[in-house]
């Protein structure tokens, strides 16, 4: 019997693709709040600085997303069949164990990544924009708006709202927009309006323009403009695409998969990591894989948040209340941030290029149960170069900085002698972002920095 277990374990350690079957998929999201032994701070509403009710909340947001953002109280969430329905179109995404990886890196750690890049959409984001789009159309809403950076989550949104019988309107970063024109003319494929921001259409982006005509955008710019327009259009809805509690709940079928994939692999991550913009996909490959740690059946795990150089709001920001947009529409949110006036370089990581992190990760790296790092953008693409030429996977620049933080534990693994196993999210890929690639092999892009005095400045006057 021993040795039947023996030749089984070799046989699933030598193989290289792990997928779930349709009756395997999650069935529920998992609420982390109803977990962790700290809960998030509450979200205020700016006007009266008291707890945000339901009721204020959905004057912006579907109604069900916002029982579940506020939701503490109830582990599992059942996921309405008719997404569950959508989401087997895709899922379950693969488990790939990137032996090429490991063999140029001569790394002593086993490397495993989980592949949200394969479904149509390219990237994780539709896990969320579904849901979203359902609810909306269930309560009776025909339109909906939003942000979006590098254009994943615009793409996303628009297609789940043609495919719910909704009229959508992006608002695209207006830098990102330049830089990644294709992304633009997927949203626009499948329906959707989309402007540049920030633009002269909301009296947001007249205000902003005002002070800065030049201004790049930035997704705080973008969220402003979306806000405003939600609330000032009848029968409309603000969507959006990270940092909120009830976004990083739909992106949990991730983790899950993985949980049950890597007991088919026969491991268990000692590290887990996302690339961090405001936590949709860290939060979907992380927070299942930390209910062990909380539960102290895996004690030891650890997870890292990869952020830009250029935007790091975990490792270098402040925790303070703050909007989530630069206009101040939002609530005001309990969070690490640089500042919502904050204008980030102009880095090809669009949607990492955020002022805030959310709420629940916020209070999880206060707590220390996660961490962040910095990888500066020259080294992301090093790494997304390595990982392309090895796993033939062109990763998306923001998926670069998580495979660089995989990297560096991979090393670290070697250098210590230990059988490391490391998981991590390609949250996407980057076919779209070429010009991106094209500039880091002709030499064209280079790092950049925040400076104290500059982060002090942004934080100074925070409400």
């Amino acid at each position: 019997m021993q040795s039947k277990y023996h030749f089984y374990t070799i046989i699933m350690k030598k193989q290289k693709k792990f997928v779930l079957t349709d009756d395997q998929v999650p069935t529920q999201w998992y609420n982390i709040q109803a977990d962790m032994p700290n809960k998030p701070l509450p979200i205020l509403n700016p006007a009266t600085r008291e707890p945000l009710t339901v009721d204020e909340m959905s004057h912006i947001f579907a109604r069900e997303c916002c029982v579940q953002e506020l939701d503490q109280e109830h582990r599992w969430i059942d996921i309405p069949q008719e997404v569950l329905e959508k989401y087997r179109f895709y899922r379950s995404t693969p488990l790939v164990r990137a032996y090429e990886l490991e063999k140029a890196l001569g790394t002593t750690a086993h490397i495993y990544f989980k592949n949200e890049s394969t479904n149509p959409l390219g990237s994780h984001k539709i896990n969320s924009a579904l849901p979203q789009c359902y609810y909306c159309r269930e309560e009776g809403t025909t339109n909906v708006t939003t942000e979006t950076g590098a254009g994943q989550w615009g793409a996303a949104l628009s297609y789940a709202a043609k495919i719910f019988g909704l009229d959508a309107a992006v608002f695209q970063v207006r830098i990102s927009m330049s830089q990644k024109p294709y992304r633009s003319s997927i949203m626009r494929t499948f329906g959707a309006v989309v402007t540049g921001s920030p633009s002269m259409s909301t009296r947001a982006g007249k205000d902003i323009l005002t002070v800065d005509p030049q201004h790049p955008g930035s997704l705080g710019t973008a969220i402003s403009e979306a806000v405003e327009l939600a609330t000032q259009t009848p029968n409309c809805k603000y969507t959006l695409g990270s940092v909120l509690n009830h976004v990083s709940l739909h992106q949990t079928v991730i983790g899950l998969e993985a949980e049950k994939q890597m007991e088919m692999a026969g491991e268990y991550p000692d590290v887990v990591i996302g690339c961090f913009g405001g936590g949709s996909n860290f939060s979907g490959i992380a927070f299942p894989f930390m209910r062990h740690t909380f539960s102290g059946e895996h004690p030891n795990t650890r997870f890292i948040a990869a952020e830009p150089d250029s935007c790091p709001k975990l490792t270098r920001g402040v925790f303070h209340y703050d909007f989530g947009d630069e206009a101040g529409l939002t609530p005001l949110l309990p969070m690490f941030t640089l500042g919502h006036s904050f204008k980030p370089a102009n880095i090809h990581a669009g949607g990492l290029r955020y002022h805030g992190a959310g709420t629940i990760v916020s209070q999880l790296l206060k707590d220390g149960y996660m961490t962040g790092v910095d990888i500066p953008q020259l080294e992301s693409f090093e790494a997304g170069m390595l990982f392309a030429r090895t796993e033939g996977i062109i990763p998306a620049p923001e998926s670069c900085h998580a495979i660089a933080a995989a990297i560096r534990e991979a090393n670290d693994a070697t250098a210590k002698g230990e059988e490391r196993v490391i998981l991590f999210n390609l949250s996407g890929h980057g076919l779209i972002d070429m010009t991106a690639y094209e500039q880091y092999i002709n030499g064209d892009l280079q790092n950049y920095s925040l400076s104290s005095e500059t982060i002090a400045a942004n934080t100074h006057d925070l409400p």
